[in-house]
């Protein structure tokens, strides 16, 4: 299975825009103007090729998986164990497992190279690599043949999962600074603005953080293509989630990425087909300040503020009845009599998947 640029349209369509535009007018004129719920509403219009989006069963995928950077001691020495992490989210001891269900978003937990054994689930992914990456700092975190097999792997994923929406994070110990060193090295950002927090942060935390990770950028200082620096410096969750990404913009599926790792995953993603962030809006479910600086990259911001220090994709929980409501504007508000066309005239229906 593959999946490369030219399979991946850009949503770009000016005759859909400006009617989804003029619809949203209409509405307004009666219903008062809705902010920001607007130009949502426009970018799941083009995303679906369609002035009446709908989604249908929506998935929440969490990715997880260890770092070979953690034992360099990065990573908080308070957060429970990768393995222990996935057990709480298909426990539903975490609130966003909770959130998922009361959403109506169906959780699954994609062990893509979590060190220690998982138990099975009926929610669980078993998709593991390796029992988590190598450290980055001596050596690759993975062989190109991982990488490469780590995309396919999300790929089968992207396309056996229901529905035409995927909210994607990744999760693990040293996550974060992994994703920092990819998006740093495909972007020129610099690696100390992405890994700190906030002006709390304590200085010898990050002085050491800054250490570790200049080591591995200097380990693979000649490293430039988007899957030999995934392979290099990123992590499992990071590669399968690419995969997943690829399919889901192929299909024109919306895309909901939410937190450091899925950044650096479109990152890698749109290396390789730049289109795919058409299809993608961005949540947070924490206020770090480098995860403002790997959204600015893409030029966003979040969907929702809500200064929550939470698991990633616990933003995209809350997030999702935005995008729901921003679609019903488009699909569920009457036009008088006269319930509307799904195309304007001239612009073709190609994606009957998307919107069935």
């Amino acid at each position: 299975m593959s999946v490369n640029r030219s399979l991946i349209a850009p949503t770009t369509n000016p005759t859909l825009e400006q009617a989804l535009r003029d619809k949203l007018k209409r509405r307004s004129e009666t219903t008062g103007a809705l902010g920001e719920l607007e130009p949502l509403a426009v970018r799941l219009g083009l995303v679906q090729n369609t002035l009446k989006p709908r989604f249908r069963a929506p998935q929440l995928a969490l990715f997880a998986a260890d770092h070979g950077l953690a034992v360099d001691g990065i990573g908080s020495t308070t957060r429970m164990s990768t393995a222990k992490l996935v057990h709480s989210l298909l426990t539903s001891q975490l609130p966003v497992s909770v959130f998922a269900r009361i959403q109506g978003m169906e959780l699954s937990v994609v062990d893509c190279g979590v060190s220690d054994a998982v138990a099975p689930h009926a929610r669980l992914l078993a998709r593991k690599i390796a029992h988590g990456t190598r450290n980055a700092r001596v050596t690759a975190a993975m062989s190109l043949d991982q990488a490469h097999a780590a995309i396919r792997a999300g790929m089968e994923i992207g396309d056996a999962l229901p529905g035409n929406v995927v909210a994607c994070a990744g999760i693990g110990v040293g996550s974060n600074e992994s994703a920092a060193l990819v998006l740093s090295r495909l972007t020129g950002a610099n690696v100390r603005d992405l890994v700190t927090s906030g002006a709390q942060m304590n200085e010898d935390d990050l002085n050491h953080l800054q250490m570790v990770l200049f080591g591995a950028q200097g380990r693979h200082k000649d490293v430039t293509d988007p899957v030999e620096v995934l392979a290099a410096f990123g992590g499992f969750e990071i590669a399968v989630m690419v995969g997943v990404m690829l399919v889901a913009g192929s299909k024109r599926h919306l895309l909901i990425a939410d937190g450091m790792p899925a950044c650096a995953a479109l990152m890698v993603a749109s290396r390789i087909a730049p289109a795919v962030t058409d299809y993608c809006v961005y949540c947070r479910s924490h206020s770090h300040q480098g995860l403002d600086v790997a959204l600015g990259l893409f030029h966003t911001t979040a969907l929702l503020e809500l200064g929550m220090e939470s698991l990633d994709g616990t933003g995209a929980t809350l997030a999702w009845p935005l995008v729901r409501s921003a679609a019903a504007l488009l699909t569920e508000v009457a036009e008088g009599e006269d319930p509307g066309p799904t195309h304007p005239a001239d612009v073709p229906d190609i994606v009957p998947d998307s919107t069935s």
